[in-house]
C-alpha cells in the first residue's frame, strides 16, 4: 500500500520528549532539601548533584526543546484538557499498535518514542484539534473553494508489489482475465488489505496515501484499473476503481467539506503555529529563567 509506514505526523510540529528530569529539579522535599541536591553520581572526590547536571543541560539545545515541548503541552492542557477523554486518546494509540502490529516497537523506536511520550503526542495532538476548532472558523467563502476542487471518497482494490517487473506480470494477468482479489492474494505486500482483495476506502484528503497513487485512483473509471504500474514511495501499485459515489450537491457535502478544511489547517504548519502562539499568550505563558528565554522564539512576538 502507497503508505509510509514508518513516518509519525506531529500536528503542530513538535515531539514530546522526557521532560521528567528538569521538572523535577529544584523541588522541595518533605524532609526540608531541595531535589536540587539529590546525588546523581559520584566520582573520587567528589559528587554531580541535580542542580550540577541542570546548569550544564541548560546550556545545550535540547534544554530549550524540552522546556518548549513543556510548556506548549502544559498549555494546552491547561485550556482544552477537558475536551479530550483518556479513552479518545487510547482509540487513537490503539489504531497505531494494530495497524503497525509487531512493528509497532520499531515505529516507536524510528520516531524517538516510549509508549509514555506516543500517548502524550497523541494527546498534544487532539488537544491541538479541538483548539484550531475553537479559535478558527470556517467561513462560507472557506467551504466553497473547498467545494471546487472536492473529491468524494470511493472504494478501490489495489496491489501493491516492491518491483515493477511484477507489477507488469499483474496486469497481462488482469487483461487475461484473471480476478483481481485472487491477484492480490497472491502478488500483494500489503498485508492489511491483500487478504480483502485489496479493497479500501480512498479520500482526496488522505495523507496516508502518496498522491501519485490517489491521482491515478481518482482517474479511473468503474470496473478498470491502472494498465501501467504506478510508481509510489514503497514500490509500485495497481488500482481498480469499484465505486464512486459522484460529486453530488454542495449542501450534501457541507459538513464533509468542513472537516476535510480542518484536517488540512491541522496540516498548515502557518496555521498551527498561529494557533499555538494564540493559546500561549491566552494562558500568559512566561519564561523566568534568562538562559532559556529563547526556548519559545518561533512564537515570541505573543509569549516571552
Amino acid at each position: 500500500m502507497a503508505k509510509t509506514t514508518h513516518k509519525f505526523t506531529k500536528i503542530i510540529g513538535i515531539a514530546i520528549i522526557s521532560t521528567a528530569f528538569l521538572t523535577g529539579c529544584g523541588q522541595t522535599s518533605s524532609k526540608g532539601s531541595t531535589d536540587s541536591q539529590k546525588v546523581v553520581a559520584k566520582y573520587d572526590g567528589g559528587q554531580i548533584t541535580e542542580e550540577n547536571l541542570y546548569h550544564e543541560l541548560k546550556g545545550s539545545p535540547t534544554s530549550r526543546t524540552i522546556l518548549a515541548n513543556l510548556l506548549i503541552y502544559k498549555a494546552f492542557q491547561h485550556a482544552y484538557g477537558t475536551k479530550v477523554s483518556h479513552a479518545a486518546v487510547e482509540k487513537e494509540y490503539q489504531t497505531y499498535v494494530k495497524k503497525y502490529g509487531d512493528s509497532f516497537d520499531d515505529f516507536l523506536a524510528q520516531n524517538n518514542f516510549t509508549k509514555t511520550t506516543f500517548r502524550r503526542n497523541l494527546r498534544l495532538n487532539l488537544l491541538s484539534a479541538v483548539a484550531l476548532k475553537s479559535l478558527k472558523k470556517v467561513s462560507t467563502s472557506d467551504l466553497q473553494t473547498a467545494w471546487k476542487t472536492y473529491r468524494p471518497t470511493i472504494t478501490v482494490q489495489h496491489i501493491q508489489t516492491t518491483s515493477e517487473a511484477t507489477a507488469k506480470k499483474i496486469v497481462t494477468e488482469l487483461d487475461a482475465g484473471k480476478d483481481f482479489a485472487d491477484l492480490a492474494a497472491e502478488y500483494s505486500v500489503d498485508t492489511a488489505t491483500k487478504d480483502q482483495g485489496g479493497k479500501l476506502k480512498l479520500a482526496s484528503t488522505d495523507t496516508a496515501y502518496d498522491s501519485t497513487f490517489k491521482d491515478a485512483a481518482f482517474k479511473l473509471k468503474k470496473g478498470t484499473y491502472t494498465k501501467t504500474p504506478v510508481k509510489v514511495t514503497e514500490g509500485y501499485e495497481i488500482i481498480k476503481l469499484l465505486s464512486d459515489p459522484g460529486k453530488g450537491s454542495f449542501k450534501q457535502h457541507q459538513a464533509e467539506l468542513k472537516s476535510d478544511i480542518y484536517a488540512n489547517w491541522q496540516r498548515n504548519s502557518g496555521v498551527m503555529s498561529a494557533v499555538v502562539k494564540r493559546v500561549l499568550k491566552d494562558e500568559q505563558v512566561k519564561i523566568e529563567d534568562k538562559d532559556l528565554k529563547s526556548a519559545l522564539a518561533a512564537y515570541q512576538d505573543t509569549a516571552s
